[in-house]
């Protein structure tokens, strides 16, 4: 089933694209054309097979790896690597950034294409030229600056300027919004557009269906490792995201957010006082005396801008992993509790799932088993012999609830899709069995059926008394999950909203109460 779009001739077939891994066939006879000059959005749950059908067209999964054929610009191409895709005109741009943090943009810009006259960079021919592509995506800033001093909205058209100076007439983005504020992720949406007008082809992978529909010419949905349909995004009447919704997961998904009927009990958890210092810069409190409860329970709502401390007070908490100079003190049920190490916070009871789970929730280069169990050898071992059957018993079970997709509990974690990996992050929670879970942008680059099942699974625990804070940029989220919401500023808690009280415009008031009174 499939809708034809009229955006002119192909500048891309991929024709009965066929990859498979061991035990895995990610993608099963896909046939996939984007037309010259539009914006075309790839849709689909984690593990559908979308990067990997964009690993395939870049090079990163060479030619001879899989079956099938690639057709650009008119031309049958075998790609040995990137480079290959590159000179063709073909690039990728990851999740994740591949930026050197201590180069500087222009450096960066030109890494591996370096402007030099005999074998010498000449330095300001690169600056110069540089000056003039980052004028061309938006980026305001010096040539020379480092990219560590730069957000990651601006590492964004980093990357896309690279592109650019490569001559790229395909534009590979891979959740290119996953990371972003709304002002940063509304600034690429407008580049990429003007991209379009300049006749560079841009394939988007994204979940964000708002997104989508505000910018994408056609949008191809991949389900299971096959292309479901493709969608004229243009045609009368429009697209709406039910329809997307119901593609991808292949039936309908009315409610998004669950129904939450809290019952909430006694505290749980206080901190008072809680400062944390920056670990490079002493003189800065990226938090400044905050003071915390939760209840059993009860899902309680951290907004705020990017910087405003939300994660820096979410790590500190679980046994200061992140910060110097940490002060404050921590109650657990009315009993003062010292959490000075990870280890100490998780025998309390506490867990955190990071933002950045391939950094912080995971070890990639072990199973899905070893994960999952990670911090509960104990429960799993009979002294130092660690129970192999115990073991293969727990992670199932929570593979199996959790619906993680892997043809193995002993598939390398680095293997599976990022919505899969958040699953494995929560399972060895889990099985932990804490009673506070700090969830740090749980649904970040996470399909809309992945996300439905974390917020249920989010609701399960809160019914059985846990309580769990909700660190979240997603205004929606943090209304539809919380029955309270805290708003943090520049280090500093600067109000507390009761749900039936809480919107959007009250949010952003607290969320920027601190820069006006600076202001002032």
């Amino acid at each position: 089933m499939s809708e034809s779009t009229d955006g002119g001739d192909a500048i891309l077939e991929m024709r009965h694209i066929v990859k498979t891994f061991p035990g895995v066939r990610a993608l099963d006879d896909v046939d996939f054309t984007v037309a010259r000059g539009e914006i075309h959005a790839i849709c689909g749950e984690n593990g559908a097979g979308k990067s990997t059908l964009m690993k395939v067209l870049s090079g990163v999964h060479p030619h001879g790896t899989y079956e099938g054929e690639i057709v650009f610009d008119g031309r049958e191409c075998a790609f040995s690597d990137i480079k290959s895709s590159e000179a063709a005109g073909i690039a990728i741009i990851h999740q994740e950034l591949a930026l050197s943090p201590y180069l500087s943009i222009a450096e960066n810009i030109f890494l591996g294409n370096e402007r030099s006259r005999w074998g010498v960079i000449d330095w300001h021919r690169t600056n110069a030229r540089a000056q003039e592509i980052m004028a061309e995506v938006g980026l305001d800033e010096r040539p020379s600056t480092r990219i560590q001093d730069i957000g990651v909205g601006k590492q964004q058209l980093v990357e896309i300027a690279k592109a650019l100076v490569k001559n790229a007439r395909l534009l590979i983005l891979d959740e290119p919004t996953a990371a972003l504020n709304d002002d940063d992720s509304a600034h690429l949406l407008d580049l990429m557009r003007r991209l379009r007008s300049q006749g560079i082809t841009c394939i988007m992978i994204s979940h964000k269906l708002n997104e989508i529909r505000a910018v994408a010419d056609s949008t191809t949905i991949i389900r299971d490792g096959r292309t479901i349909t493709t969608l004229d995004m243009h045609r009368r009447g429009g697209v709406e995201e039910s329809e997307i919704i119901r593609h991808m997961v292949g039936r309908p998904l009315d409610n998004r957010y669950p129904d939450h009927e809290p019952t909430i009990g006694g505290e749980a958890l206080r901190i008072e006082d809680w400062t944390v210092l920056h670990p490079v810069d002493p003189g800065r409190r990226v938090v400044d005396g905050a003071n915390i409860a939760l209840r059993h329970g009860e899902i309680v709502g951290l907004a705020g801008l990017m910087g405003a401390g939300r994660t820096e007070l979410a790590m500190s908490l679980f046994g200061r992993a992140y910060g110097r100079d940490i002060s404050g003190r921590v109650f657990k049920d009315g009993r003062e509790i010292g959490i000075g190490s990870v280890a100490s916070a998780i025998r309390h009871g506490l867990a955190y799932v990071s933002e950045d789970r391939k950094r912080y929730g995971l070890l990639l280069g072990l199973s899905v088993a070893d994960n999952s169990v990670l911090p509960s050898y104990d429960l799993v071992s009979t002294g130092p012999v660690v129970r192999n059957g115990a073991v293969s018993r727990a992670t199932r079970r929570y593979v199996d609830q959790l619906r993680i997709k892997t043809p193995s509990i002993h598939q390398a974690a680095r293997n599976l899709s990022g919505g899969n990996q958040q699953k494995v992050v929560l399972a060895k929670w889990l099985l932990r069995d804490v009673d506070i879970l700090i969830f740090d942008e749980p649904t970040r680059g996470i399909d809309i059926g992945a996300r439905a099942e974390i917020y249920q699974l989010m609701n399960d625990l809160a019914a059985e008394g846990k309580s769990i804070l909700l660190v979240s940029s997603d205004l929606d989220e943090v209304l539809h999950m919380s029955d309270r919401v805290l708003v943090m500023c520049e280090g500093r808690l600067t109000g507390e909203l009761d749900i039936a009280d809480a919107t959007q415009v009250k949010i952003m008031e607290l969320a920027t109460k601190q820069e006006e009174r600076d202001a002032a």
